[in-house]
């Protein structure tokens, strides 16, 4: 099953980080529906400061362009996204209309047992 770890920084303060936690404890039923059914399985996300840290593990037809493509027609992800955005950042080295960053996978442990 194919991972992929993304990255994105949160607007550094307090009060937004902790409005955007929030949205996060129960997100509204149409996200979760886009995400599932464009073959993401698990989605965990995780914080440091104003650092935040996406895991999908997803089906292997799974497509970042088909995704993106099915957001874009999606008034309520749309609606979502640009709520969002009120609280993120763009990486210092994303690119032009980047939001989330793909991550370059460096290391795995091998054990030999």
């Amino acid at each position: 099953m194919p991972r992929y770890c993304l990255a994105l920084d949160l607007k550094d303060d307090p009060a937004l980080i902790a409005e955007y936690e929030k949205y996060h404890e129960k997100i509204q039923p149409a996200i979760t529906e886009s995400i599932v059914s464009s073959g993401i399985t698990d989605m965990e996300i995780y914080r440091v400061g104003n650092r935040l840290f996406m895991i999908m593990e997803t089906t292997e037809d799974f497509s970042f362009e088909a995704k993106g493509a099915a957001d874009a027609a999606n008034p309520a992800v749309q609606a979502w996204e640009a709520l969002m955005w009120n609280y993120q950042q763009a990486l210092p080295m994303a690119k032009e209309g980047e939001k989330w960053v793909l991550m370059k996978h460096i290391f795995k442990l091998e054990t030999n047992d």
